[in-house]
C-alpha cells in the first residue's frame, strides 16, 4: 500500500483563477488537468475525496481589469466568474463545487482566521512607508506597481512577486518602480499594517518542509522553496490600503482590506464549507486535525509554479498559526506552457483561449486533454504547437487507440453480428498479466504526479492490443478456424474495456462513448470491477472513437494566431506613447554619465534564466555589468556590439556579482527589447548627451 492509500478521505485543490479574465490552455495545462486526473483515480479507486475551486474575486487584479473596461470590480467579477466555470463545466473539469471568494461565507470565514491570528498576537503592527499615487490620491496596492526585479533584472516585476524569476517581492524592493496608474515614480507615505512575521516560522519550515518534504516533492517546487528560505524570510503585510476586498475585521483599520495571498486560499476551506453544507457532510474532516492523526486528510494543492511561494511557505505559516488546520502533504506545481515558440500572453492575445476552442471544436475535449497532458510542464517549461496537436490526435489517438477499437468492433460485427459468446477473463494469461501490469504502472505514475508518463503508459496498452491483433491475424484465421478467431477478439474486447477503465482520468468521454460501443450499463467502472461479457451480450454500433485533423483546421488556427498577432503590432503602431514622466532639472540629467561602450564578452549566470554577465570595454575601463536580457539574446550574438552605458550609476551585487553601470535598451509596448547605441560606430568612451 502506498502512502498514499493511508489517507481515509483527500482534499484536492487547484489554483483558483483570477476573475478578471477568460482561460486559456496554459491554465489548464498548470492546475486543472493534472488535478482533474489525479481526482478522477481516486474517485475510481472508491477513496472519499471532495475537489475543491472557485475564482479569486479580491486583489488589485480585479480592479485594475475593472478600469480597462470601465466598469465596476462588483461587474468584472460577475462576468468572468460565470464564464470561467462555464467553461471548466463544458471542457469536463470535475469539481464538486466551483465557488466564489466574493461570497459572504468565504468574507466571514477570513475575518475569522484574521482574527484568530490578531488575537493570538502573531501579526507585527508597525507603521511603514508604503507607495502612493499622488495624482490618484490613494496608496499602491503591490499590484499598481511595476519596476525591474532586484534579483534577475526584469524591467516589469510586480510590487509582490517577480513573475519571470518566481521571486517574492515587496514593493520597496523594486528598481526604478512606477505606477501603474499614472505612469508616474509613486512617493512614499507611512501607513499601519498587520504584518504576518515569516521569519519567525522559518525554523519550523525548515523542518517541516526542507527536511519533512525532501525527496517527497517535485525537484522545481522544493529548489524554489529551498531557496526562499535559505536567502532569509521577512514579515509581509497581511493588509492593504484598498477600496475592493475583504475589510480588516478591526476598528483601527477603517478602510483597509486583507491581503489577497490571505484570503485566497482561505477560499478553498470556505469553498469545502459551502459544498459540506450541500450535500450534507462534516466540512471540518476534510480540513481540521483530527483526535486521532491517522484520521486527518490528505491536503494536495495544484498550482503553477508562479504560486509555489503562497502555497509552499505564506498558506502553511498562516495554518500553522492558527493551529487547527492540516497542512498540505504535497504542491505539485507545473512550469509555464509555451504557445507556438512564444510565451503566452494575454495582454498581446497570443493564446488558446478555452471558450473559443470549446466553441470552434465541439465535441472535442478529450482531445485536447490527451495533447496537453502529453506535453504537461511536470519539470520544465513546455510549448503548445496546433503541428503538434495535430500529430498527436493523428498518429496517436486515432492511429494507434482508435484504429484498435475500430478493427476489432468492425470485425466482431463482420463475423459473429456483434454477439458475444460469454468470456468472464482473458483466455491469453500472458494478456493478463500484461493488462495487471499496466494498472499497477499507471497507478504509480499518477499518485507521483508524472502524468505524462501515465498517459504513455494508457497508450501501451492500445499498442498492445493492436500487436496482439496484427499477430493473430483474425482475417485470415477465420475461415480456417472461426471458434479460435472469435477468442482471439473476445480477448481484443477484453482489451478494449481495459483501456476503457484505464482511460476514464484522462480521456472521460472516449471512455464513456467505448462503454457505449460494448453495450454495458454504466458509464463508470471502478478499477476492482470485471467487466464480465455475458454469452449472447449484443455489442453497440461501431463508430470512430476519435476523428483525424485535417491540415485547413491547424492553417486556420495559425491563421487566427497570425491576425491576432497583426492587430496588435498594428495597435502598437497606432497606439500613443507612454506618458512623460516628472522633469527633472538640467542639472539632474547631467549628472549621469552615459558612455560608448563595446561588449567584450557575454555568459549567462549560472542558475539563473534572465541574466546575462557583460563584460564591457567603456574607454574609462573595463567593467562587469549583469542585464536582464538572457531572454532576448544570445551571449555569442551580441559579442562585439557597441552599447549606451550608464557608468556612474552605484555598483550592487546581484547573484553575487558585482555589477557596475546600466546598459541602455528600448522597449516597444510589446516588451521587445533594443539597444540603444550609436547610429555609426563610436570610439568606446564616447558620450552621450
Amino acid at each position: 500500500m502506498s502512502e498514499l492509500d493511508s489517507f481515509k478521505r483527500y482534499t484536492i485543490t487547484s489554483a483558483l483563477p483570477y476573475a478578471n479574465g477568460p482561460l486559456h490552455i496554459g491554465h489548464l495545462a498548470g492546475a486543472y488537468i493534472p488535478a482533474d486526473i489525479f481526482v478522477r483515480h481516486l474517485r475510481l479507486k472508491k477513496k472519499d475525496v471532495v475537489y475543491i475551486c472557485g475564482s479569486d474575486e479580491h486583489g488589485a487584479a480585479i480592479t485594475i481589469r475593472a478600469k480597462k473596461e470601465g466598469i465596476t470590480p462588483q461587474e468584472i467579477i460577475d462576468k468572468y466568474h460565470f464564464q470561467i466555470k462555464e467553461s471548466f463545466a463544458e471542457f469536463g473539469i470535475s469539481f464538486d463545487i466551483y465557488h466564489r471568494t466574493s461570497s459572504p461565507v468565504h468574507h466571514d470565514l477570513s475575518q475569522e482566521f484574521f482574527l484568530n491570528l490578531y488575537e493570538k498576537g502573531e501579526f507585527i503592527e508597525k507603521e511603514s512607508e508604503q507607495y502612493y499615487d499622488a495624482d490618484y490620491d490613494q496608496f499602491l496596492a503591490d499590484r499598481y506597481i511595476t519596476g525591474t526585479c532586484p534579483n534577475c533584472g526584469h524591467e516589469d516585476a510586480y510590487g509582490d512577486q517577480c513573475e519571470k524569476c518566481g521571486s517574492s517581492l515587496n514593493a520597496t524592493d523594486l528598481i526604478n518602480p512606477k505606477s501603474t496608474l499614472s505612469g508616474k515614480t509613486p512617493i512614499l507615505r507611512t501607513t499601519k499594517h498587520w504584518y504576518l512575521p515569516l521569519d519567525k516560522y522559518q525554523p519550523w519550515l525548515e523542518s517541516w518542509l526542507l527536511e519533512g518534504k525532501k525527496n517527497k516533492w517535485k525537484t522545481n517546487v522544493y529548489g524554489q522553496c529551498s531557496s526562499w528560505l535559505k536567502a532569509g524570510l521577512q514579515p509581509r503585510s497581511m493588509t492593504r490600503d484598498l477600496d475592493w476586498g475583504i475589510d480588516v475585521p478591526l476598528a483601527e483599520a477603517k478602510g483597509k482590506k486583507l491581503y489577497v495571498w490571505l484570503d485566497a486560499p482561505i477560499g478553498y476551506i470556505s469553498a469545502t464549507k459551502q459544498w459540506a453544507s450541500n450535500v450534507g457532510k462534516d466540512w471540518q474532516l476534510y480540513w481540521k486535525k483530527q483526535a486521532n492523526e491517522a484520521d486527518d486528510a490528505c491536503l494536495i494543492h495544484f498550482i503553477g509554479k508562479d504560486n509555489i511561494v503562497f502555497h509552499c511557505i505564506t498558506f502553511p505559516s498562516i495554518l500553522h498559526a492558527h493551529g487547527e488546520y492540516i497542512l498540505p502533504q504535497n504542491v505539485p506545481a507545473n512550469e509555464f506552457l509555451n504557445l507556438e515558440g512564444e510565451k503566452l500572453s494575454t495582454s498581446r492575445n497570443h493564446a488558446v483561449w478555452l471558450h473559443e476552442y470549446l466553441a470552434e471544436f465541439p465535441g472535442k475535449q478529450d482531445e485536447l486533454r490527451y495533447v496537453l497532458t502529453s506535453i504537461l510542464p511536470e519539470t520544465s517549461d513546455s510549448e503548445f504547437t496546433w503541428k503538434d496537436y495535430q500529430a498527436r490526435i493523428n498518429n496517436e489517438l486515432v492511429a494507434i487507440a482508435g484504429n484498435f477499437v475500430n478493427r476489432v468492433m468492425i470485425l466482431m460485427h463482420k463475423y459473429y453480428d456483434g454477439r458475444v459468446s460469454g468470456s468472464a477473463s482473458f483466455s491469453n494469461p500472458e494478456l493478463q498479466v500484461q493488462i495487471a501490469k499496466h494498472y499497477d504502472e499507471i497507478e504509480e505514475s499518477i499518485e507521483t504526479y508524472k502524468f505524462r508518463q501515465a498517459l504513455s503508459c494508457l497508450m501501451d496498452v492500445a499498442r498492445l492490443g493492436n500487436k496482439y491483433l496484427t499477430e493473430k491475424e483474425p482475417w485470415k484465421t477465420f475461415k480456417v478456424d472461426p471458434d479460435a478467431t472469435r477468442v482471439v477478439l473476445e480477448d481484443c474486447l477484453h482489451i478494449i474495456a481495459h483501456w476503457a477503465v484505464l482511460a476514464q482520468p484522462f480521456l472521460p468521454a472516449a471512455a464513456k462513448k467505448i462503454f457505449a460501443m460494448l453495450n454495458l450499463d454504466q458509464v463508470t467502472y471502478f478499477y476492482d470491477q470485471e467487466i464480465d461479457f455475458a454469452a449472447g451480450h449484443q455489442l453497440g454500433k461501431p463508430e470512430l472513437l476519435f476523428e483525424k485533423v485535417e491540415d485547413e483546421v491547424i492553417e486556420l488556427q495559425l491563421a487566427k494566431l497570425a491576425n491576432k498577432a497583426q492587430e496588435i503590432a498594428t495597435d502598437v503602431l497606432e497606439a500613443p506613447s507612454a506618458p512623460a514622466k516628472e522633469n527633472i532639472s538640467f542639472e539632474q540629467f547631467a549628472s549621469m554619465d552615459i558612455r560608448v561602450g563595446t561588449i567584450l564578452a557575454a555568459e549567462k549566470v549560472a542558475k539563473t534564466k534572465k541574466l546575462l554577465k557583460l563584460t564591457i570595454d567603456t574607454g574609462i575601463d573595463t567593467r562587469i555589468v549583469v542585464s536582464g536580457i538572457a531572454e532576448y539574446f544570445q551571449p555569442e550574438g551580441i559579442i562585439g556590439k557597441q552599447v549606451s552605458i550608464l557608468v556612474n550609476l552605484e555598483p550592487r551585487e546581484i547573484k553575487g556579482i558585482l555589477s557596475q553601470g546600466m546598459i541602455l535598451m528600448s522597449e516597444n509596448s510589446d516588451g521587445k527589447l533594443n539597444f540603444v547605441a550609436p547610429f555609426e560606430s563610436a570610439p568606446n568612451g564616447s558620450t552621450i548627451r
